[in-house]
């Protein structure tokens, strides 16, 4: 691609559950023509990222479609518990005197609620299994002796539910992808981040583990090589646009972000629930505008220093040999600079999950209707953006 031309980005956040909105976004994508070049996330955006780029077959929106549906019928039915009945009881006996608005928005939070809670206690087969759960009893030396453990949650099934949709050949140099992958990580020991790079490295279920292995979720590190190990990118930032520049300096791009967490709200939280909700959005919502603008502000710089290297090459008649060295050590880092460096950020389209209420357990809930809500949500509102874009 020559450096005049456009790579498309896809960035896509973590968020749990919350990432099958991406598969919405990724979809309208496709449906519009729109070839991404580069795709990179972290956490369940990583996984996201990995399917989209390294899927088998030649419909990787399909594909990735597919895998969340399956993630969705690995969450329990609510029904099967009596906890769920319970908890729903004083919303939908007749005589709670609510209004019928009032009682949806509740019954949504404790439809989340008993998912979230169904999956703290019984795991969901497709992703997670709790580390007490009787099959370990054989298998983990620490089963019996729970002071000495380090997580909870054991997520290596993730990646044989993967297996059905990656193929990992792909994920390789010259390993023929549908795009270019970067997923991210941070070391447990050094607080360092990692970045995986389809186009320099093999990625192995060990990077995804690593990616996707979220210490508050209870998830265990990864050890990705002897030594190295890793925790979720998202410790640092949900937002992998930094790992993108610094692994593709060279060619302009356009950028596809998804914000799985909203950055602005339009009223202040209510209540110590809607506090930690929001406190919640903050953390993990995106900060790269700090990135764009030094991008940006980085570029500016370049040109000046182009203008100002043809200026002084074509004035440079010295026949003194010192003189002439001196401009030859220009000369090479003139080069050196403007080979390595010089990538804009032309434009930037945010893609943003509305929140109707606020749900601290949203990320956890995989019920089907839900995550079929999230694609399509994560549809509309990129074909909303595409129908104002300037391609």
């Amino acid at each position: 691609m020559p450096k005049d031309e456009i790579e498309n980005v896809l960035i896509l956040q973590g968020g749990g559950s919350l990432g099958a909105f991406a598969c919405g976004v990724f979809k309208a994508l496709v449906k519009n023509d729109i070839k991404i070049d580069i795709v990179a996330g972290t956490s369940i955006g990583g996984v996201n990222a990995s399917i989209i780029a390294g899927s088998k077959g030649d419909y990787p929106e399909k594909v990735l479609e597919q895998f969340w549906l399956e993630l969705a019928e690995g969450d329990i039915n609510s029904n099967s518990y009596p906890f769920t009945n319970w908890l729903s009881y004083g919303l939908t006996h007749p005589l709670t005197s609510v209004t019928d608005h009032t009682r949806n928005i509740q019954g949504s939070q404790i439809n989340s609620i008993s998912s979230f809670y169904k999956s703290a206690f019984f795991g969901n087969n497709k992703v997670f299994i709790p580390r007490w759960n009787p099959e370990y009893a054989f298998t983990d030396p620490d089963y019996f002796n729970p002071n000495k453990w380090t997580y909870l949650y054991d997520h290596s099934p993730l990646i044989k539910t993967l297996e059905k949709y990656l193929n990992f050949n792909k994920l390789q140099p010259n390993g023929n992808p549908n795009a270019r992958l970067i997923i991210t990580a941070v070391n447990v020991l050094t607080a360092e981040p990692l970045a995986f790079d389809s186009s320099k490295q093999q990625i192995t279920p060990k990077h995804i583990l690593a990616a996707t292995a979220y210490p508050n979720y209870y998830f265990q590190w990864a050890e990705i090589e002897k030594g190295i190990f890793a925790w979720d990118g998202s410790l640092l930032s949900n937002t992998p646009l930094r790992e993108v520049i610094d692994a593709s300096p060279i060619k302009n791009k356009r950028i596809f972000l998804v914000e799985n967490y909203p950055k602005k709200i339009d009223n202040l939280p209510a209540n110590l629930f809607e506090v930690e909700h929001r406190a919640r959005d903050i953390l993990f919502s995106d900060k790269t505008l700090h990135n764009i603008k030094m991008s940006k502000a980085f570029t500016v710089y370049l040109k000046l220093i182009n203008d100002l290297y043809n200026m002084l090459e074509n004035n440079f008649n010295s026949q003194n040999k010192e003189d002439i060295k001196k401009f030859e050590r220009i000369r090479k880092r003139y080069k050196r600079i403007s080979e390595n460096h010089g990538a804009e950020i032309k434009e930037t389209y945010y893609i943003t999950r509305e929140e109707k209420d606020s749900n601290l357990y949203e990320n956890a809930d995989f019920s089907v209707n839900v995550i079929k809500n999230s694609i399509n949500d994560g549809e509309s509102q990129t074909n909303e953006v595409i129908n104002v874009m300037s391609l």
